[in-house]
């Protein structure tokens, strides 16, 4: 009988979860187990943490970061760009200016919608990137492209990579979770955060904060009575064994040891869970700042605060999605019918909790080794959809950063005079992965996975990390 399993069935499961972890985390430590490290980082870290905040359906960025005043002096006039275009859905509209004003924020002078006023006030710790394209105007490949760095399913998420990469700094959490947005998942479900052929234990756990089962089958169900404590202990002690005798007959298949490590994790999640998930002790300070109190912005405000909660104790990756599917009426950021009502709606409810955890980070010193990423999968038309929406734009948007190694109060590139193409220094999610991996240590051309033949990696064959955003 080997260590593990000694102490596994002699320490009611929990010895053998915390010599697996320490394990776990002196391979990660070590670079062990991931050949594509060569025994460690490639180069000095900047940055230690991600927590990625998505908005599905679309965000527009003429309504949010990427201010052109010549929308606003040909509002309601026809729309010339000087060449034939071709929408998602509708025929091209009039010049449609933003429903908001707009207004120079921080000492870099940045134009900030009206919808946002609260992220405004952090734009001396944004980087800007006002050039960003997408291969794709349809939501769910574009969502993957974001997510994984292509378009078709099967790929693993940057967030699994992360993990692959560099394992966990948290004894008893996952390295990569996920906080989707109660309304429901974003288009391509769950495959956005998939550890695709990636070792399964690199998928990402769910957590649906605020609901009565945050974490999904962790504890027996209300009628499993007939379990108790003592049965639960020798079912994990015999499946262990069970697991063992199997795994020793086919070495090398990571699909099982990944089994086994979701079990263990599972395991330490009862422990630790309920303690990061509750935010009773938080200050009345942290709370209105997150804005916990309002009716608008008490969900995403739980979410950024419990994602704040979960990287200052470890967790490598959290991703925050603001928006959910395509459904009707509108619970994203899809606004064709009525840009005004669902962008309002979902930037009010955004926009306090995303400058709450950024002031919340730099407060705690956390900001300076943890990134903020903001972005979504394509942008909008500058023209009108009908009279009140806009269309899909892959040519031009804008997404993120702030900490972590990255310039605050810069911007990276820009589009065209009506916010419609990325016309200067054109930017792809190559070049935000590439970027984003080389400030936790990372050479994007280097962390590479053998799958069908092919060295995988997240940016595929492109990518550039791009210095200018960098400090």
């Amino acid at each position: 009988m080997n260590r593990r399993t000694f102490l596994w069935n002699h320490g009611g499961g929990l010895g053998g979860v915390a010599l697996a972890q320490l394990l776990a985390r002196q391979a990660a430590a070590s670079g062990k187990g991931r050949p594509e490290l060569n025994g460690g980082l490639h180069h000095k870290a900047r940055a230690k943490r991600v927590i990625q905040l998505f908005m599905s359906g679309a965000a527009s960025q003429c309504d949010t970061f990427d201010y052109k005043p010549l929308l606003v002096s040909k509002g309601g006039q026809a729309w010339d760009p000087g060449e034939k275009v071709e929408l998602f859905q509708s025929n091209p509209g009039v010049v449609m200016p933003s429903p908001w004003g707009w207004k120079q924020y921080g000492q870099c002078g940045k134009w900030v919608s009206d919808l946002l006023p609260h992220t405004a006030s952090c734009v001396d710790d944004i980087a800007f990137v006002a050039s960003m394209m997408s291969k794709s105007n349809v939501h769910g490949p574009a969502t993957f492209m974001q997510n994984t760095g292509f378009i078709l399913p099967g790929f693993p998420s940057a967030g699994a990579w992360v993990s692959y990469a560099l394992g966990s700094e948290a004894e008893n959490l996952p390295d990569f979770v996920v906080l989707p947005d109660p309304r429901g998942m974003p288009p391509n479900g769950a495959a956005n955060w998939s550890s695709g052929f990636l070792p399964a234990s690199n998928q990402a756990t769910t957590i649906r904060v605020g609901t009565p089962t945050p974490i999904h089958d962790l504890r027996p169900p209300k009628d499993g009575g007939f379990i108790t404590k003592e049965s639960e202990r020798q079912g994990l002690a015999l499946l262990d064994q069970v697991n063992r005798m199997h795994a020793a007959e086919r070495a090398g298949d990571l699909r099982l040891e990944a089994r086994i490590a979701s079990y263990e994790m599972a395991a330490r999640l009862q422990l630790s869970a309920p303690t990061v998930l509750d935010i009773s002790g938080e200050s009345k300070a942290t709370r209105d700042a997150y804005g916990l109190d309002e009716a608008i912005t008490a969900d995403m405000g739980q979410r950024c605060l419990v994602a704040r909660r979960l990287v200052e104790r470890g967790v490598r990756f959290v991703q925050v999605w603001s928006g959910a599917d395509n459904g009707f009426p509108r619970r994203n950021w899809d606004s064709h019918e009525n840009l005004a009502k669902d962008h309002g709606e979902l930037g009010r409810a955004l926009d306090k909790p995303v400058a709450g955890l950024l002031k919340d980070l730099k407060a705690r010193g956390l900001l300076e080794d943890t990134i903020v990423y903001w972005t979504t999968e394509f942008g909008r038309m500058p023209c009108s959809q009908g009279s009140k929406g806009r269309d899909h734009n892959p040519f031009g948007f804008t997404s993120w950063f702030a900490g972590g190694g990255f310039k605050g109060g810069t911007t990276y590139g820009a589009t065209d005079e009506w916010s419609y193409k990325a016309v200067d220094k054109p930017v792809y999610c190559y070049d935000i992965h590439a970027t984003l991996l080389h400030t936790m240590g990372i050479d994007h051309t280097k962390l590479t996975f053998r799958h069908n033949g092919i060295d995988r990696r997240l940016t595929d064959v492109h990518g550039v990390v791009i210095p200018e955003m960098l400090g």
